[in-house]
């Protein structure tokens, strides 16, 4: 058995994307790459994207839960607008970019899972959509 505590507040940027994340996942000592969960939290200020461009996973289910704010995330059907206390799932192979708009009153905290934690990203151009 294990058990393994973390205050998102004591960590570091988790990597160098341009907006504040911090992996709860790595710090519990969960590789990033073929574990079973990622789990991070995001700051996003006005105009700030969770990270990832538009895209989609091949295998991996993404969560979206609010803590603060309001995140609003486009898909090829419509723009959700998930309010603190919501929280958005994304089946694979469903293109999405979750973000806070320039005109947002605040920033934005989210509380983002993956699972498995693969890096199976790929890139997705809203133009072609039907």
């Amino acid at each position: 058995m294990g058990y393994h505590l973390v205050d998102a507040g004591n960590l570091n940027q988790w990597d160098d994307r341009p907006t504040d994340v911090r992996s709860l996942s790595v710090a519990a000592g969960y590789d990033y790459q073929d574990s079973k969960l990622g789990l991070r939290v995001y700051a996003l200020a006005p105009g700030e994207q969770s990270g990832l461009k538009y895209h989609s996973h091949s295998e991996q289910v993404e969560a979206f839960y609010v803590l603060d704010g309001t995140l609003h995330v486009e898909t090829p059907d419509e723009e959700y607008v998930v309010e603190a206390d919501q929280a958005l799932f994304v089946d694979p192979g469903s293109p999405q970019r979750a973000f806070n708009p320039e005109s947002a009153d605040g920033s934005v905290r989210v509380l983002a899972i993956g699972a498995p934690s693969v890096d199976d990203a790929q890139g997705h151009d809203p133009s072609t959509d039907a």
